[in-house]
């Protein structure tokens, strides 16, 4: 059921399409209110436990309404040009500033009549690629507090860019929902006793203390990430063979026809290191080209 009354009362100062252009990214972007929604309510669906369902669907629900709060801001933002634009109430050239104001929000304007569209700030459309849930709740709680970060931030950015304090405060309170979910998955992923490594398979324990050193030069560092009690540092040099042994050549075993196959291909494609044939590079060579063989003489 929906709720007419905004979840935040929002007041903006005055008209400001740029900036509508820029709030669409929380609409329509990867970061965006929709693009948390889904991936929510898509989880919570699926999720077995009682406490984590209610959870995701209670958030995912938040997440529409924050949806709406700032669909709302882009369409009060962008409401003089809409009208100003369905009526033609101003000659070409002042519409079209007016439509524009230096930015690209003629693609809001032009094409979408100054409501909210379901794109980011630059008109690429939404896309369910956006949701990266993989129905494992410790991969996917984790994700989720990933998302919420990377939310804020955009927040935060979008608040250095508007000066209307109507909009700063309305964005200033879906920055702090924001913060407000991450805390929650957090204390929902660590309520699940086991929840590292994800899924249920256990690490290959011969493995999974080893930190490879694969990146030599100026700017090799030591830290938590790599030294301690907890982790062996290997220091992987070029003629160090593979971590588990043997050549490096990778090798599958083949029914007796199939390695005739495979043998037969490799004849017939087989090339000749013998061979230097003249190139369609040797032919067209000009200045510049390297070294080529001398074009043939007629």
């Amino acid at each position: 059921m929906h709720n007419k009354n905004l979840m935040y009362t929002v007041r903006v100062s005055e008209p400001n399409p740029e900036l509508a252009s820029l709030l669409l990214e929380q609409f329509g972007g990867p970061q965006g209110e929709l693009a948390a929604a889904m991936r929510y309510f898509s989880q919570g669906l699926s999720d077995e436990d009682p406490g984590r369902k209610d959870l995701l669907i209670d958030i995912a629900t938040e997440e529409l309404s924050h949806l709406e709060v700032i669909g709302s801001l882009v369409a009060m933002l962008t409401k003089g040009v809409k009208g100003k634009l369905a009526e033609g109430a101003e000659e070409t050239a002042e519409l079209y500033g007016n439509i524009t104001q230096g930015s690209g929000s003629h693609t809001l304007s032009i094409l979408y009549g100054g409501g909210p569209a379901l794109t980011n700030s630059a008109g690429q459309l939404w896309t369910a690629g956006y949701i990266d849930s993989i129905g494992e709740p410790t991969a996917d709680l984790r994700s989720n507090i990933a998302a919420e970060s990377r939310a804020k931030i955009i927040y935060e950015r979008l608040i250095n860019v508007t000066g209307d304090p109507g909009v700063k405060d309305a964005l200033g309170f879906l920055m702090t929902r924001e913060v407000a979910h991450q805390k929650s998955f957090e204390k929902a992923l660590y309520s699940i006793e086991n929840n590292f490594p994800p899924g249920k398979l256990p690490a290959m324990p011969e493995y999974a203390d080893k930190y490879y050193n694969m990146s030599h030069g100026d700017g090799d560092m030591r830290g938590p990430w790599n030294q301690g009690a907890q982790w062996e540092f290997v220091d992987v040099k070029p003629t160090d063979g593979p971590v588990n042994g043997g050549d490096g050549n990778p090798s599958v075993k083949l029914a007796a026809k199939e390695l005739a196959a495979v043998n037969a291909v490799a004849a017939r494609t087989m090339s000749k290191p013998d061979a230097d044939p003249t190139t369609g590079a040797d032919l067209g060579a000009g200045p510049g080209a390297g070294k080529t063989k001398a074009k043939a003489k007629g």
